[in-house]
């Protein structure tokens, strides 16, 4: 038999409760730029809650999910979905310093996320900016292809067969091609999410 380690489970509770009650860990060394929290403020707006923040239970401090309690405040101060832990002040410190780095060690598959981000739809800006940079880091598609910003949902959506046009880049060889899996393909509905071309046509053509 191998030699199992039987792993304690921490948890020791969860709720939900309005922003406000929650307290900032003042030892959290993350900052949030104003990306992160236009990418994170479209993810709630689109989505909603797929993840609770973590509460040790011992001190009342957040261990995780400060950006996304802050996000709660500035949208009335909301209800947020908590997970509490049981953890010594050395223990949350070791938390503290280790939950968001492992996870960000994970490293891409192209070719699998190429497909994923065929599936994503987004109206947000910030998302859209997001996806942009995960799959220029991850080489999807290249950090120098030179292509302006996408364009708003709003300069895009309803176009019809214009939008068509709109949804491919060229090529250097002067040939239509497709931007790789984050350009907005057209929908059932017609919603074009986002579109890149070198030149932007007017409604007239």
């Amino acid at each position: 038999m191998p030699d199992v380690t039987a792993w304690r489970n921490r948890i020791v509770g969860e709720g939900e409760q309005v922003a406000s009650q929650f307290i900032a860990n003042p030892a959290n060394w993350r900052t949030h730029p104003q990306a992160q929290r236009d990418a994170m403020r479209g993810a709630l707006n689109e989505v909603g809650w797929v993840q609770r923040v973590i509460v040790n239970r011992r001190t009342g401090y957040l261990v995780d999910g400060h950006e996304r309690v802050w996000q709660a405040l500035q949208n009335g101060d909301a209800l947020v979905p908590y997970v509490e832990v049981d953890l010594d002040p050395a223990e949350e410190a070791y938390v503290l310093a280790t939950l968001d780095p492992i996870g960000a060690m994970a490293a891409a598959d192209a070719a699998k996320l190429d497909d994923l981000l065929r599936e994503v739809q987004s109206g947000e800006a910030g998302v859209q900016q997001m996806l942009t940079d995960i799959a220029e880091r991850a080489g999807v598609i290249p950090a120098d292809s030179g292509l302006p910003d996408p364009l708003p949902p709003s300069e895009v959506e309803g176009w019809g067969e214009q939008a068509r046009r709109i949804i491919v880049v060229f090529a250097d060889e002067g040939e239509e091609a497709e931007f790789f899996g984050l350009v907005g393909v057209e929908r059932p509905a017609g919603r074009v999410v986002m579109a890149w071309s070198d030149l932007r046509p007017s409604r007239d053509g």
